[in-house]
């Protein structure tokens, strides 16, 4: 796939595909975002701009940009052979830093349509689990052509404090496998994850006061 004009992708990068429907508007932030020299490379810019956009719309249309459980272990082997890049979360649905972990690829899948996120709890994947020598979980296993190329075991090798890792921590040592094409998330991305994450504590503490 031919580069993106560097202001092009950060353009798109500030935005989920599914935002990506009023293609004037990002057109209109590509202008507002350059420095003067846009008119001289405008032609390229927008053809640029309207085939990420239409392509992001396709490949929603194969699950791309979403982060998804599937329930069964065939169909996770045949989306892992059949994708060219595939992110897989072996999981346990009530193991607290597996809930930790969905909760930090979901947005990397809004953001990496290029890459198929899943997820599949090891209950329903006993011969992967064995093949694949799945032995701790959170267990993330990055496919790049159908070949394994890197797992992350627990919370092993994100960051200085694994345990609060960051988007960009995660979204960084993926990309270390080649499984995403371009670093996305951005340091809003990490304080609105860490806002929401604010805020559900806050609510969850509302919740269980009473009178």
């Amino acid at each position: 796939m031919p580069s993106l004009d560097a202001a092009v992708a950060k353009v798109l990068d500030r935005h989920q595909p599914t935002d990506s429907d009023d293609e004037d508007a990002l057109i209109a932030e590509l202008e507002d975002d350059d420095s003067g020299a846009f008119s001289a490379h405008r032609e390229k810019r927008l053809e640029q701009l309207h085939a990420e956009v239409s392509r992001a719309k396709m490949m929603q249309n194969s699950s791309h940009g979403t982060y998804q459980e599937i329930k069964d272990e065939k169909q996770l082997m045949d989306i892992t052979t059949s994708t060219k890049l595939c992110v897989v979360h072996f999981m346990k649905p009530d193991f607290n830093r597996c809930r930790i972990m969905d909760e930090k690829l979901r947005p990397l899948a809004e953001k990496h349509f290029d890459t198929r996120f899943v997820s599949i709890n090891v209950e329903n994947a006993a011969f992967l689990v064995v093949k694949l020598k799945v032995q701790v979980l959170p267990c993330v296993i990055a496919f790049v052509d159908a070949v394994g190329v890197d797992r992350i075991i627990g919370f092993e090798g994100l960051g200085a404090k694994p345990d609060s890792f960051t988007l960009s921590e995660l979204e960084r040592r993926l990309m270390g496998s080649g499984v995403l094409v371009r670093a996305k998330m951005t340091k809003e991305d990490d304080l609105r994850k860490l806002e929401q994450k604010r805020a559900a504590r806050e609510a969850e503490y509302d919740d269980d006061e009473w009178d």
